[in-house]
């Protein structure tokens, strides 16, 4: 499966787009249950974004590290990608989405679909 999304993102970031280029990424996403901090998580990414000739959808496709700090507990790093793009569904109206996995001894992946709209 992850060598499927993976294919299908290294085809679109080859592909003739009106705009491309590669970005990196800091990200730090930290938890909380009520008011104790549950530990944190930081991507160290490298990725490549772009959009289609007539600029209707946009993707991106980005990996690398992830930093594991949970409280009380050893950190680790590991591998985190994310693949996802945007849709423009109508004139105000865009249809998103994204993929994202994690490995480590039990791989974890996390998926988002979402509606946009621009007042």
């Amino acid at each position: 499966m992850l060598k499927k999304v993976l294919a299908v993102a290294a085809i679109s970031a080859v592909s003739t787009p009106a705009f491309a280029g590669f970005y990196l990424n800091a990200e730090v996403n930290s938890g909380f249950a009520g008011q104790n901090y549950t530990g944190s998580a930081t991507d160290l990414h490298l990725g490549y974004e772009g959009s289609t000739g007539n600029g209707n959808a946009s993707y991106y496709v980005q990996g690398g590290a992830l930093l594991s700090n949970p409280d009380n507990a050893d950190s680790e790093t590991n591998f985190s990608g994310k693949v996802g793009g945007s849709i423009s569904a109508a004139e105000k109206i865009d249809v998103y989405g994204e993929f994202a996995v994690v490995t480590d001894d039990e791989n974890s992946y996390n998926s988002k679909l979402g509606i946009k709209y621009a007042f």
